[in-house]
């Protein structure tokens, strides 16, 4: 499956996407997350779904690019452009995939910033091409793939004002709770960054050695966490066990 997570807060946008991909009994490595920038245009694209549907639609994407990209002022029309070529795969190769007992199942996550933006911009993009936009009067995040585990603690702690570090940190820890519960997510992991008004995407991979420690670390304060919870309300169920 996968997990890709995009978070806007008003310092920018954090980007998590895992690379895992699953084929039957074969297990690989390949990036779900594309990125493309020039002056005054930031912009990437993360995906989930079948790999071909994605690396289809991300080739037929970038030939747009190469032709219109100029005429891209603001992300809105980059993400109908790219939903317009999800709708010509589909068009193309959902009845041959539905033969073959194969789901057109390709969502992405489509963020960053370009020239009349006012604000980074992030969008939930669905298989039949239609959007939705991320923003602060509502959950400031969005999961594709397998995002049942990792959301609890980004509900309980992001905020609107919480800075792009505790961003990540909090990510990184909801990836982590997935990666833990499910067998198709995992390391490495592309990371990316992006400061409000910087046109500037930084991006980073990292591996299992490069984080475990603070799986470990986390997972250590976790079960402290709950040895330190008061236990006054445990104690009715207990003296009945004694009873």
């Amino acid at each position: 499956m996968t997990f890709c997570l995009g978070v806007k807060v008003a310092g920018g946008i954090v980007g998590i996407a895992d690379t895992r991909i699953t084929s039957g009994s074969e297990v690989s490595t390949k990036k779900k997350l594309f990125v493309h920038q020039t002056s005054n245009h930031s912009m990437f694209i993360m995906t989930s779904g079948l790999r071909s549907v994605r690396d289809k639609a991300i080739t037929y994407f970038q030939e747009i690019l190469e032709e219109q990209d100029v005429e891209f002022n603001k992300l809105y029309k980059a993400v109908n452009a790219f939903g317009n070529q999800v709708k010509r795969v589909a068009k193309e190769d959902r009845k041959a995939l539905q033969e073959a007992g194969l789901a057109f199942n390709a969502s992405a996550i489509v963020g960053g910033q370009l020239q009349d933006d006012d604000e980074p911009k992030l969008y939930l993009l669905y298989p039949e091409g239609n959007w939705i936009e991320i923003t602060d009067d509502g959950s400031p995040f969005i999961i594709i793939g397998n995002s049942g585990y990792g959301k609890p603690i980004l509900y309980r702690n992001i905020k609107n004002d919480t800075s792009l570090e505790m961003v990540l940190k909090l990510g990184f820890l909801a990836f982590d709770s997935t990666r833990v519960s499910a067998n198709d997510v995992d390391f490495p992991i592309d990371v990316l960054v992006y400061e409000k008004d910087s046109y500037n995407i930084q991006e980073h991979r990292y591996n299992k050695q490069d984080l475990e420690h603070i799986s470990h670390q986390w997972n250590a304060l976790l079960n402290n966490s709950v040895e330190r919870l008061n236990d006054d309300w445990t104690e009715p169920m207990f003296r009945k066990l004694e009873n």
